[in-house]
């Protein structure tokens, strides 16, 4: 892939309600964190990485209206900027379900250029960042192709139960699908996500069913996401990510303080905020370790190395 797209991971599942969205937005903004320049891109109708970074009632929020633009009249998209510092998105939404019906429209006459939609749109853009993480939708094939042919990497959430791992099939179809057009697109990891933590035994499970259907020596992240519906559910509500909620909660006043000055606190309260933001800080070491990894071993094998990266 010589297009600039060598850092795209285009974040997948047939399936929904698997962490898709929450480990981009939050993989994303970690990174962004840590120095690196990062856009997000979503591509699932329902818009539900503007809950996650706290810009749904926002007037920067257009439904999706410029990226679908982009897709069906192969235009350049323009990100908005600056959602958190080094951070970037071009925000989806319903309008994205309009794009799809052009896109299907489209690949009856020229299937490629149905397919190389986001890859065309992204191009522009991609020399402007250090990583590009895509939220892909997990029922509409056709933006999820246009994703997939847009990435060199597939990231794959998936939870321990059996109906949950059913997406990996799907998504191993849909990367059969592209892999004409896009030869390098390669599978990054597995990742578990919502995992109890007491329940190892049924991680164990999961993790050697996801071998059986991979086949051996599939690409299992160490790390897994846990459980934590409260801290989850007040990330969301308040738009902030799990590392920034994990900040708030140790900063915010102890019960006994509280109870001592007789005050009020209205703050985060979520402190399981503080196990999940590590275990999405591992994670992000585990993406970068083996994008890097990939890119030096190319690097010896012969491959151009591109321009420097971090």
């Amino acid at each position: 892939m010589g297009t600039g797209l060598e850092r795209v991971v285009a974040v997948v599942n047939g399936k929904g309600g698997v962490g898709k969205t929450t480990i981009t937005a939050n993989l994303g903004g970690m990174l962004a964190a840590s120095g690196y320049r990062v856009l997000l891109v979503d591509m699932d109708p329902q818009g539900n990485l503007a809950e996650e970074l706290g810009y749904t009632h926002s007037d920067i929020n257009d439904d999706g209206l410029a990226l679908a633009q982009a897709l069906t009249f192969a235009g350049a998209p323009q990100p908005v900027a600056g959602i958190r510092e080094n951070l970037d998105v071009l925000v989806g939404g319903p309008h994205l379900d309009m794009a799809a019906a052009g896109l299907t429209m489209k690949a009856q006459k020229d299937p490629t250029a149905a397919k190389l939609a986001l890859a065309e749109a992204l191009t522009p853009l991609a020399g402007g960042y250090d990583l590009i993480f895509i939220d892909c939708p997990p029922g509409q094939e056709t933006l999820q192709q246009a994703a997939l042919a847009a990435a060199r990497w597939a990231l794959i959430p998936v939870k321990t139960d059996a109906s949950s791992r059913k997406g990996l099939r799907d998504v191993a179809r849909r990367l059969d699908a592209v892999v004409d057009l896009n030869p390098d697109l390669d599978l990054l990891g597995v990742v578990l996500f919502g995992v109890n933590r007491s329940a190892k035994r049924v991680s164990e499970t999961a993790r050697e069913a996801i071998e059986q259907d991979l086949g051996e020596g599939a690409p299992i992240f160490a790390t897994s996401i846990r459980h934590a519906e409260a801290a989850a559910q007040e990330s969301r509500e308040r738009g902030l990510l799990v590392f920034e909620l994990e900040e708030a909660v140790l900063s915010a006043p102890k019960w006994w303080e509280l109870r001592r000055d007789r005050a009020q606190h209205d703050g985060p309260r979520s402190r399981s905020a503080v196990g999940l933001a590590e275990d999405f800080q591992a994670l992000g070491g585990e993406v970068i370790e083996r994008i890097t990894a990939s890119e030096a071993d190319q690097v010896v094998a012969g491959a151009p190395a591109g321009e420097e990266r971090k």
